[in-house]
């Protein structure tokens, strides 16, 4: 069929007839196919739209101002649906952008409308053989947008002020300043400052699209929102929001609250709760649209009598054969801190042994941080594993050479497990390359650079 390309709707339809289409029974043009990198966008923009490839900022569809993205899902393990990667958008151009307004920006004169056709990633499956599943027009919704247009202002102010070489995707909620480019050689001039800036475009958070097609695009299913008008974030942002809610509670004890509450249930899990019902939740804090979309993970830090920290902060176990197959830039340690943010409860051993809310704290790694001592962590325990972990027992317990506390004070390697195996195919153990055994590890962030985050934001 033939379409309008000025007619929004037209443009719509003629997508729609891409659903249920193997890549290969569109066109012939197999260099764009199998190439490696966005390869199977351009070649719905030439073969089955008709229109050259272009790097120009308008929309794709300029008289019609709808632009064009082609994005892979993948089906896991427990039969969800996610998001294979973030939806790149358009390279921010740094010198031209901290002119714009908004409405006037790179980003909204591009993506204000987007053409979303999703195709199913399978792994050892060539491209052409992939399915075109779902196709969208997008428009964000008010109470999005409004989150959106915080995001952005937060990346251009980084930028006026000289700090485009800082930018991370944590830095934000939904709109995240990814890098862009073959390597760290892919630099570009920044306004206000020398100091040259990794390339970077902006794009739809990973946890942004995964929310989009669980919810949208394969199904209905309603999240419970903490933000319920656009109107409460008039003059405010969702981080302050949320912060200003919990500041009231502040010195507050949380066995108290969950009184007040009337909450039971899991220990571990007591401050998200009492921190749900003050924000007028029925379900926990992380399970809520705005924190899915926004990739926010809930951490509660308790601080001594003393006001000391007893504890490091752990994060998932990792697979040794599966780690020396990382680069640093591509590794899972980096891409979570890189994308994800925290919120941080600070709950305050009082002179009774009760724990007070104390302080929340939303935060998330700085570059600078992690790529400095979190990647030498990274990089020791790669060099560890290569050249074979020494394992010395020593009375009930076995030592490692693994990075630990000792070699910055920002990030160590231990276990992920108060039980320790040295058995093959222990459910708390893995296989290290030599073919030995030992007990799962993961990455932790050590308790003085936790300290000291709590340090910088009193």
């Amino acid at each position: 069929m033939e379409y309008d390309y000025t007619d929004i709707n037209s443009i719509y339809c003629y997508a729609k007839e891409l659903e249920g289409k193997k890549f290969k029974d569109i066109g012939t043009n197999e260099n764009y196919v199998r190439n490696i990198k966005g390869g199977l966008g351009q070649f719905l923009e030439e073969e089955y739209f008709g229109y050259e490839v272009n790097s120009r900022a308008e929309a794709d569809f300029i008289e019609a101002g709808v632009e064009l993205k082609v994005t892979p899902f993948k089906r896991n393990k427990n039969k969800t649906i996610s998001a294979k990667e973030r939806l790149v958008l358009n390279i921010i151009n740094y010198m031209e952008e901290v002119n714009n307004s908004f409405e006037e920006s790179s980003f909204w004169r591009k993506n204000s409308k987007i053409l979303m056709v999703f195709y199913e990633w399978l792994k050892d499956v060539k491209r052409e053989e992939y399915e075109i599943t779902k196709t969208i027009l997008y428009q964000f919704p008010e109470e999005d947008l409004e989150i959106i247009k915080d995001d952005w202002e937060t990346i251009v102010s980084k930028i006026r002020s000289g700090q485009a070489h800082t930018l991370s995707e944590s830095d934000t909620m939904y709109l995240g300043a990814c890098t862009k480019g073959v390597n760290k050689s892919s630099v570009r001039e920044q306004p206000c400052s020398e100091e040259p800036a990794m390339q970077r475009a902006y794009s739809l958070k990973q946890s942004y699209m995964t929310f989009l097609l669980r919810n949208y695009v394969f199904g209905d299913k309603k999240s419970e929102r903490i933000i319920q008008n656009k109107s409460e974030l008039k003059d405010t942002t969702l981080e302050q929001y949320i912060l200003n809610k919990l500041e009231d509670y502040y010195g507050q004890s949380i066995d108290e609250l969950m009184k007040q509450y009337n909450i039971k249930g899991n220990p571990k899990q007591k401050v998200q709760m009492v921190a749900s019902k003050i924000l007028g939740l029925t379900d926990k804090l992380g399970k809520t649209e705005e924190f899915q979309k926004a990739n926010i993970k809930v951490k509660s830090i308790r601080v001594e009598k003393n006001g000391s920290i007893n504890e490091s902060m752990s994060f998932p176990s990792f697979k040794f054969k599966k780690l020396l197959q990382e680069t640093w830039e591509t590794s899972e340690l980096r891409q979570m801190f890189e994308q994800t943010k925290f919120l941080f409860f600070i709950v305050e051993k009082n002179k009774t042994g009760e724990y007070i809310l104390n302080k929340t704290i939303f935060w998330n790694m700085p570059v600078s941080i992690l790529d400095g001592p979190v990647k030498e962590t990274w990089e020791e325990t790669v060099r560890v594993l290569k050249e074979g972990v020494k394992l010395k027992p020593s009375g009930n317990k076995v030592f490692n050479n693994l990075p630990g506390s000792k070699l910055n004070s920002v990030c160590h390697v231990r276990p992920h497990t108060s039980k320790a195996s040295y058995e093959p195919h222990n459910p708390n153990s893995d296989e290290l390359p030599d073919g030995k055994w030992m007990t799962k590890q993961c990455f932790w962030l050590d308790k003085k650079f936790i300290t000291q985050i709590i340090l910088d934001n009193s």
